[in-house]
């Protein structure tokens, strides 16, 4: 029987869970077919550096096809349409994916597989995009997990799930060949540079991780100049390569050298976070428009709205906020302590509605995943999971100086530092005179002084938080 998969955020090839049980199940009869969909990306928390990686890893995955003796069908439309007719025309009687989580996605899926059944074609669903997909774990009342510490315990006690082998044979088909589009003819406007894409670049990017930020990622993973991210964010984004894999080669790398089982605890960790606001938002989908502890739905933001557009800006006078928005504007990226950094000023310096930092997030994030960021910034808000009262308040210049002590990533994206000394980098409005005509800096000209005071500021959170307990 032949076999539509329909790829969709799983752009490869290998340790792919559906295409691998429909390479097995048709014997290599597999047609692979990808569909656009006007509703996505006419988003408005729609991304342009999002729609160029994935054109680039769907352009990466039609030459992977073509060298496997096939091609990937295009089409655009909405899916109940598209999907149905690829399969009709290409003579499937099954169509195979891997399944989403998110609320408008998951109705989606449902709204196509009934339309497919409908039409005599079956349907199988797979998971794929988590280490533990949700309803994998739950609490002894059969509840899903609302912590996270309980929940990684959870699933530290599961079996690790081992990567699925490459597929190679596909059919050839007589689908319509189309060009992946070019993002300009999609309506985009990008400015800024792009990101590597598809599997052979993800791959290359988690090797160098492995050889090289592995070894530094416990102690220098929030150093802003350290480098060892692994930067492999938008790649299990947009599945150009599986959490499984990323996850056996950390595990490997500790299995061979026990100086890195530390690095790889940490490393999995996160891995397991992604894992857990996947699963909140697929249980808890409210907190998609609201906050998962409701009562706080009755905050009185008390912000200035100009105050955003200074934040928006990285104008905002302190220089590790400052330097973060501009590194996301420039880049489509921010490192994730920079987030919680620039997070926490939003709502706690500047009293100002979660939401609106969420959005702005998506708007510019190259790996900007609903249930990833909806969670970190209800973490960073305190209307979350998190079990740390809303007291946890950011302090912006302790933390520049704990993530960037002698100020390198703020020279390079606030250059109007540059020239001052680490001692007053992370608060130039103290530095004397003398440093600041050194470092030829007049303040309110050349850089803002600081839009609030941060001891002021957090009395004021307190407060307003305390009034809606």
């Amino acid at each position: 029987m032949r076999i539509l998969h329909w790829f969709r955020k799983d752009l490869r090839l290998a340790d792919n869970t559906a295409l691998a049980e429909a390479a097995r199940d048709a014997a290599g009869d597999v047609v692979p077919f990808y569909t656009s969909e006007p509703a996505i990306l006419g988003r408005s928390d729609m991304a342009a550096v999002r729609v160029r990686f994935v054109l680039d890893a769907l352009a990466a995955l039609g030459r992977d096809l073509e060298r496997a003796g096939s091609h990937l069908a295009l089409d655009h439309g909405v899916a109940t349409d598209t999907v149905v007719r690829a399969a009709r025309a290409s003579g499937a009687g099954a169509v195979y994916w891997n399944d989403e989580y998110e609320p408008a996605l998951r109705a989606r899926d449902d709204a196509v597989q009934e339309a497919l059944e409908a039409g005599g074609i079956r349907v199988r669903r797979f998971h794929d995009r988590l280490l533990v997909p949700p309803g994998a774990v739950a609490t002894r009342q059969g509840d899903p997990y609302v912590v996270y510490s309980p929940f990684q315990r959870a699933c530290e006690a599961l079996p690790p799930a081992a990567p699925r082998p490459a597929v190679t044979r596909f059919a050839a088909h007589g689908l319509q060949r189309r060009c992946v589009a070019k993002i300009e003819s999609l309506g985009f406007d990008l400015k800024v540079p792009g990101w590597e894409s598809g599997e052979r670049a993800a791959s290359a990017r988690l090797d160098a991780f492995v050889e090289d930020g592995l070894t530094r990622y416990a102690a220098e993973r929030d150093l802003r100049a350290a480098g060892a991210a692994s930067r492999l964010a938008p790649h299990l984004r947009f599945g150009t390569i599986g959490v499984r894999t990323v996850a056996a080669a950390a595990l490997d790398a500790a299995r061979e050298d026990r100086r890195l089982a530390r690095a790889v605890e940490k490393f999995i960790a996160e891995l397991r976070w992604r894992d857990f606001y996947a699963h909140v938002l697929y249980h808890f989908p409210h907190v998609e428009k609201g906050a998962f502890r409701e009562p706080y739905e009755a905050l009185e933001w008390q912000g200035d709205p100009a105050h955003f557009d200074a934040w928006r800006a990285g104008r905002t006078g302190y220089p590790m906020v400052d330097a973060g928005m501009r590194e996301l504007a420039a880049t489509g990226f921010m490192h994730n302590r920079s987030r919680m950094i620039v997070a926490s000023f939003l709502v706690k310096d500047l009293l100002l509605d979660w939401r609106l930092g969420e959005l702005h997030f998506m708007k510019h994030l190259v790996d900007g995943d609903p249930a990833s960021n909806n969670g970190g910034w209800q973490w960073a808000a305190s209307t979350g999971t998190d079990a740390q009262p809303y007291i946890r308040i950011f302090n912006p210049v302790l933390q520049g100086e704990r993530c960037d002590p002698e100020g390198e990533h703020i020279r390079r994206w606030v250059p109007e530092l540059e020239k001052l000394p680490a001692k007053w980098i992370h608060k130039p409005w103290e530095a004397p005179a003398e440093a600041l005509a050194g470092a030829g800096i007049a303040l309110g000209l050349d850089y803002p002084g600081p839009i609030v005071d941060h001891a002021e500021q957090r009395e004021l959170a307190l407060a307003m938080f305390g009034k809606a307990d």
